[in-house]
């Protein structure tokens, strides 16, 4: 069939980019603030929020701080807020014991945000021992200095134990041990926590885009993750450990970081009928930051550019630093 009557073409796709209400009005894609969760960091004994120099814009909170932004999340519409817990350095240990202290930074902040908000957020906890080791890596190391999966999981079941105990709607599964989400629920479910979703970290890769992170989360990491965190070369690897966090229980699955994996993504997205979660992590969020800063690009016009290809390659959650700033706009 010809897509021209004489010399003028049938087919003007331009009549529907003519107007902003029009291109309004036929857009495939829509942002909406529901769908955003807010990462924040909290830190034990701060006593003014503490800039985080790589993520211009973001803090390390204190406790009353925090509650501030998780009260201007939940006013903006915001979906969730993902709590990271940052103890003081002396706390620390080879198992990361303030993660499972009751009284572990994380723990009170979980309490602090579901005390101002309740469920008008869903509060999410990360699940990982990162932030509470002295060596830094995700889980137990062995005597040759190796992550030894086991013994992490039992780490992992104790954490989930007292973060749901401490009041979170959700656990970030976060760590990427073999196993992980069959042993974090059936930890929670013991307890009597069946409530308790679990958001497992799919497919997170060893990626370069993580080193503001390690700032954010006062990380003490010496070497990488490459043992346990997935190979940027590979994309069936992440549906192989798709269909494993699937049959170990999981309520939502994640990919991180989100932009340079938007095919898998789409794929997982394609393949599962349970919530998709993206990060948008610290590296993207800085590039995009150091880029305006400069001059170089439209800020606000990058942020929605890039949450919006988030949302469009199949994600139903995106966790991204503006996520009150977007929820606001929208």
């Amino acid at each position: 069939m010809s897509n021209t009557y004489g010399e003028f073409p049938a087919a003007r796709p331009r009549r529907l980019r003519t107007t902003p209400a029009m291109r309004r009005l036929v857009a495939e894609t829509r942002l909406h603030p529901a769908e955003l969760i807010l990462p924040a960091f909290v830190r034990e004994g701060a006593t003014t929020p503490v800039p985080i120099s790589a993520m211009p814009g973001v803090v390390q909170h204190t406790r009353d701080s925090l509650r501030k932004a998780a009260v201007e999340a939940a006013r903006a519409g915001v979906g969730g807020i993902m709590l990271f817990g940052v103890p003081e350095d002396e706390k620390k240990d080879a198992i990361g014991s303030p993660g499972t202290d009751p009284d572990g930074i994380l723990q009170v902040a979980i309490r602090d945000v579901i005390s101002e908000v309740g469920d008008e957020l869903v509060v999410m906890s990360d699940l990982c021992l990162d932030e509470h080791t002295d060596h830094g890596h995700c889980g137990v190391l062995d005597a040759d200095g190796r992550v030894d999966n086991d013994a992490t999981l039992e780490r992992y079941a104790e954490m989930g134990r007292v973060q749901a105990a401490a009041g979170a709607h959700v656990v970030g599964a976060s760590g990427m041990m073999d196993g992980q989400v069959a042993r974090i629920r059936q930890a929670l479910d013991g307890a009597g926590y069946q409530d308790v979703s679990i958001l497992a970290y799919t497919a997170k890769y060893a990626s370069a885009f993580y080193g503001p992170f390690r700032e954010a989360v006062g990380s003490s990491l010496k070497g990488d993750r490459k043992t346990y965190q997935q190979d940027p070369a590979n994309f069936r690897e992440s549906m192989r450990e798709l269909a494993l966090d699937l049959a170990e229980g999981a309520d939502m699955v994640m990919v991180k970081p989100a932009l340079p994996y938007l095919d898998v993504l789409s794929k997982v997205a394609e393949s599962v009928d349970v919530p998709v979660a993206a990060y948008q992590i610290s590296g993207e969020y800085a590039m995009v930051e150091a880029a305006a800063a400069n001059g170089w690009i439209d800020r606000e016009r990058a942020i929605m550019e890039t949450l919006t290809s988030v949302r469009r390659a199949g994600a139903s959650m995106i966790l991204t630093y503006w996520a009150t700033e977007v929820a606001r706009q929208l």
